[in-house]
């Protein structure tokens, strides 16, 4: 069981093909308004219900209807929006060891950032302990990779500031990326 801070539930999931099948941990960043951290804008986004008037870059975005399973703030403070068992809409088209849909067998963790600045301890901290109880949860689970690498066309998170090897000391899982499929370290 993970243990969470709040529930919030987003309406942007369905059923998995195979909810025994999730072997893959997706990383993102995410900040709503950009560059600006602790706001309600993230929710409100998961929810369908960012006004496209309450900022000029909502306008462009407010259609969407996308989710991620976590998001970890800036302080640590998780919140969840997705149960694992369903499919939440994080990765959009995407492709992982020669799979289409990542969505499918994947959980997406946003971390509260943007690619211009580090994260924080305490977001390092929260991940470790999420993954932990996730691989409890979901034997299955094996593997970490970002959405830049699983879409590397379309986005850049979680970006240069992303640090892989702390990650994966903390996690416990593997980074691989499309092309190795087994441990390699990025910083």
């Amino acid at each position: 069981m993970v243990t969470i801070d709040r529930f919030i539930a987003s309406p942007n999931c369905d059923e998995r093909p195979d909810s025994s099948d999730i072997p893959l941990l997706v990383i993102h960043y995410i900040s709503l308004p950009p560059e600006h951290f602790c706001g309600e804008g993230i929710i409100q986004l998961f929810t369908n219900q960012l006004d496209p008037n309450a900022h000029p870059y909502y306008a462009a975005i407010a259609h969407l209807r996308v989710s991620a399973h976590f998001l970890i703030r800036r302080d640590g403070e998780l919140i969840q929006f997705v149960a694992t068992e369903q499919r939440a809409w994080h990765a959009g088209v995407s492709q992982w060891r020669r799979r289409e849909r990542c969505n499918d067998f994947s959980i997406g963790v946003e971390l509260e950032g943007s690619g211009d600045v580090p994260f924080t301890d305490a977001q390092y901290q929260r991940l470790a302990t999420l993954a932990q109880q996730l691989k409890q949860q979901h034997p299955s689970l094996c593997a970490m990779t970002g959405h830049q690498h699983i879409a590397p066309t379309r986005k850049q998170d979680p970006g240069p500031y992303f640090d892989w090897a702390r990650a994966e000391s903390v996690m416990g899982l593997p980074f691989c990326d499309n092309q190795q499929p087994a441990h390699h370290e990025h910083a």
